[in-house]
């Protein structure tokens, strides 16, 4: 299996293993614990002084050296890049090189710290072994201070899953699909009852952890920025609304930080099980807005796909817009006089500008003027709202309210 890695240098296992893992989007660096180096002691810091970023061509900022061990894999998941019949080009780093790879970018600010996978070799449990060694050494022999993520090997024993906790700032278990059903047609090496058992066993060390550092400050902490997963959309035939059920269950039942969604990419060699394309990209984020919605504004997933064709959220407008649209009867809401949860449910408004909403007109009477100085825009907003000088009139019940307030199409520039 691993004859020939002999014959790739450093950079050439660096391009194919840090290209197998661009598939995988829980990768986060937030809430963790605050380290630094200051005066000396130990490499990095997960402070803002510590965080540099490159970027890649597409754009998109990249902080996290992301990378997999290897792209060996025993598993055979049909919507796996680096499944086992796959036919693409393999390597492996030594838990060496990548303790190598990871101090050394740090030093010259190309990352903030690591996002560490593998496929499965040999075992789950050897596998997972390599992990937690990198993590140990980073952490213990070069007292590295910035950010770990480890991707969870479920299968693995809940010794070394507990390990990589004590030494990762988040760990996450992908739950890949959003059904049991789904995911042993499409990965049957895989074990739903392996996954929640992680997931649970993780999330009792997590507690325990809380509760013994609010006696001692000397107790380890274990995964401090918790744990999360990811769900690939459009792969089966799951609708938003299982997607986000299944979603909401686990925010409950094992306290995730964060779910993360990725669009199904059609991969060569692919199955005949999966779709010939990939589903629209929109979806991936209406599917990110609607978690938002139940996270922090209050929405039950329910509510949010109430009367929607198929269970599918819609495409033309964010959840919450389409929301109101459906129940213009509860607009408009007078906003010097409703209270938080009501104008958490108004199209436009956020979190940050809900409370300055309560905060300001607890010493005046609010314009229209005053809200367009709290929020982004008004455009949408103001359909929805009264306030000391507006009131939108008859366009509330308008037939044509929603293709007015859908976004825009847009001419992409060339340069």
């Amino acid at each position: 299996m691993e004859a020939g890695l002999t014959q790739l240098t450093t950079l050439q296992k660096l391009e194919i293993l840090s290209d197998a893992a661009k598939y995988d989007a829980s990768c986060a660096s937030s809430g963790t614990t605050k380290r630094d180096s200051v005066g000396g002691k130990g490499i990095g810091s997960t402070t803002s002084s510590g965080i540099c970023h490159s970027y890649a061509p597409d754009g998109r900022c990249i902080s996290l050296l992301k990378v997999l061990l290897t792209n060996f894999c025993s598993y055979d998941c049909v919507f796996c890049i680096n499944r086992s019949s796959s036919n693409v080009q393999r390597a492996r780093f030594s838990v060496e090189e990548v303790v190598a790879l990871t101090l050394n970018f740090y030093k010259r600010n190309y990352i903030e710290g690591l996002f560490l996978s593998s496929g499965i070799i040999r075992s789950p449990d050897y596998t997972m072994g390599e992990l937690v060694r990198v993590a140990e050494a980073l952490r213990l022999d070069h007292d590295f201070r910035g950010y770990i993520h480890l991707k969870l090997i479920p299968s693995a024993s809940q010794d070394l899953i507990d390990r990589a906790a004590l030494f990762a700032d988040r760990v996450s278990i992908n739950v890949e699909l959003p059904s049991e059903t789904s995911l042993k047609r499409f990965a049957p090496e895989k074990q739903p009852l392996d996954i929640r058992s992680a997931m649970g066993g993780l999330k009792l060390k997590i507690d325990e952890s809380v509760a013994e550092r609010e006696r001692s400050k000397r107790a380890p902490v274990f995964s401090p920025a918790g744990q999360s997963t990811q769900m690939i959309v459009g792969a089966d035939e799951a609708s938003d609304a299982t997607i986000l059920q299944h979603s909401a269950h686990l925010y409950g039942a094992y306290g995730l930080r964060r779910v993360y969604y990725s669009a199904f990419s059609p991969i060569p060699d692919s199955s005949k099980q999966l779709p010939l394309s990939e589903p629209p990209l929109m979806r991936e984020h209406r599917l990110y807005q609607a978690d938002w919605l139940t996270r922090f504004y209050g929405f039950e997933v329910d509510e949010i796909l109430d009367a929607a064709p198929g269970g599918m959220l819609d495409l033309a407008v964010d959840p919450k817009l389409a929301w109101a649209l459906r129940h213009r009867g509860r607009f408009p809401v007078d906003v010097n006089r409703a209270d938080r949860e009501l104008l958490l449910r108004i199209p436009g408004l956020g979190t940050r500008s809900v409370d300055r909403i309560l905060a300001m007109r607890r010493f005046r009477s609010l314009r229209l003027e005053d809200v367009g100085r709290l929020v982004r825009s008004l455009r949408v907003l103001r359909q929805f709202i009264v306030t000391a000088d507006w009131r939108p009139g008859a366009a509330l019940d308008g037939e044509r309210l929603k293709a007015l307030l859908a976004p825009k199409p847009q001419q992409l520039a060339l340069l």
